[in-house]
């Protein structure tokens, strides 16, 4: 195989490197500690949390791609035109096959009336999908799917018992007890880590149901290319987990930077940073992503040397996008971070640094940026949610990602046309929605958290 590092790809590996660091620093800072350990006492940020990292693991698993590679004639070494991920090879590859078209979750015919000759006959009905044997009774076949169905229920539970015993069993060594002891003290309420652990029950039982049921049934139907309704929707986390991801990381700089400046030395530079700022908010911000993302597709048409397949062109694309909305929308952090650093810029701390001959950078950097850090870590955790349902309004507009990469915003796009038909097509929306729902649900009530833990002007403080 080759493989194939995208943009997006580095971006996402980055964020697991820089969490390992910052994890590393709040271990070595008390005061940071005690207030992850603030988050980790609020059940529903916990719980949230958990919820966000089962999201960043699927991600994760769409963030290795490779070109597999062919047999080789006369010696020469090929490559397939088709990158893929390690989730396509561990997930795609077991899902039934690729339909005509649209099918029902569940279904074993497909939903429209299509003519195919049998016998030498055309004949025109709701015909069997891939997979299902032709000669077996539509009794017979529903039979087998509950089975299936029973079988799959069965298997979840058992992961969910072998989870525990493998938990129980791991948290005995580390405490040296009994194992039945340890399940009793992970099974508690008062454990603070109850929630993550409940998220990841669920998360095993759903895994072991789809592991029996997912490669005979299209548990969420078929779109109009065929294409499994679940897997485009687990597909579609990866992108907006790059949108939210990249889009906070482009803003943090220039939001800080000048935020920060335009609070401590005011005057004319903050007179300047003002007016940047105000000018930005000022064109509606739809328009302005708009006309970047189309400078960027000629840009990316008339420079088709820069990628080697359909995937790196449409992650470019998918890249520059996370970065015009990064860019264009760091004026609502900078405004608040230019206001609280004109109140820690007064106090006594910071007038003794200057006393003393502190530099004005040193200061910056010692004294206002991390009492100003929580603004940042709040804004940031909320942001998220909010540009994941920017890029499903901007997909759904036109100017959103390539066409050809699953996204959140592409499967509302298809199912505005499908919800007008008759009968309704409602497996695709109900897909995008219940994905897209969770992900910003979970980032809204972990931010929620965050802010109460970290806000020194939040109730919960001392």
């Amino acid at each position: 195989m080759k493989f194939v590092v995208l943009y997006t790809d580095v971006v996402l590996w980055s964020v697991v490197l820089l969490l390992a660091l910052y994890v590393r620093h709040v271990l070595r800072t008390d005061a940071l500690r005690q207030k992850w350990r603030g988050v980790l006492r609020n059940r529903t940020a916990t719980a949230s949390a958990a919820v966000l990292a089962v999201f960043f693991l699927i991600a994760l698993a769409d963030s290795v791609h490779y070109r597999p590679r062919l047999e080789q004639t006369g010696g020469s070494v090929a490559y397939d035109t088709q990158t893929v991920s390690l989730m396509d090879t561990l997930i795609g590859q077991r899902i039934a096959g690729r339909e005509r078209s649209y099918s029902a979750p569940f279904a074993f015919r497909e939903f429209d009336k299509t003519t195919k000759i049998i016998d030498g006959k055309p004949i025109r009905d709701y015909h069997r999908l891939n997979g299902v044997d032709p000669s077996t009774s539509d009794k017979d076949i529903g039979m087998k799917r509950l089975r299936q169905v029973e079988v799959g229920v069965v298997a979840g539970l058992g992961a969910v018992i072998l989870f525990w015993v493998v938990l129980s069993v791991i948290a005995a060594k580390a405490s040296r007890c009994k194992a039945r002891a340890a399940f009793a003290r992970l099974a508690r309420r008062d454990n603070p880590w109850r929630p993550v652990i409940t998220v990841a029950l669920i998360v095993v039982f759903l895994a072991a149901f789809l592991g029996i049921v997912w490669p005979h049934w299209h548990v969420l139907g078929t779109d109009t290319t065929g294409n499994d309704v679940l897997y485009v929707a687990l597909k579609s986390v990866r992108t907006a987990m790059v949108i939210g991801i990249l889009s906070i990381l482009a803003t943090l700089p220039f939001a800080v930077v000048l935020g920060i400046c335009a609070g401590y030395f005011k005057g004319w530079v903050d007179d300047l940073v003002q007016y940047v700022y105000t000018t930005i908010s000022s064109i509606p911000s739809v328009l302005l992503i708009a006309a970047s993302v189309l400078m960027i597709q000629v840009f990316i048409d008339k420079n088709p040397g820069l990628y080697e397949t359909g995937l790196e062109r449409a992650d470019l694309r998918l890249f520059l996008l996370a970065l015009i909305i990064g860019v264009t929308g760091w004026a609502g952090l900078a405004r608040l971070l230019r206001a609280e650093t004109m109140k820690v810029s007064a106090m006594d701390f910071v007038s003794a640094a200057k006393a003393f001959g502190v530099g004005h950078w040193r200061i910056m950097m010692r004294h206002v940026l991390p009492n100003v850090m929580h603004i940042v870590l709040i804004v940031a955790v909320l942001d998220f949610s909010g540009i994941v349902l920017y890029e499903a309004v901007l997909s759904y507009v036109g100017v959103g990602v390539d066409p050809v990469m699953e996204s959140f915003g592409s499967m509302i796009n298809a199912a505005a046309v499908e919800m007008s038909r008759s009968p309704m097509i409602w497996w695709n929306l109900l897909g995008s929605f219940l994905f897209m729902v969770t992900m910003v649900l979970a980032a809204n009530l972990f931010a929620s958290g965050v802010r109460e833990a970290f806000d020194p002007r939040s109730d919960r403080q001392g």
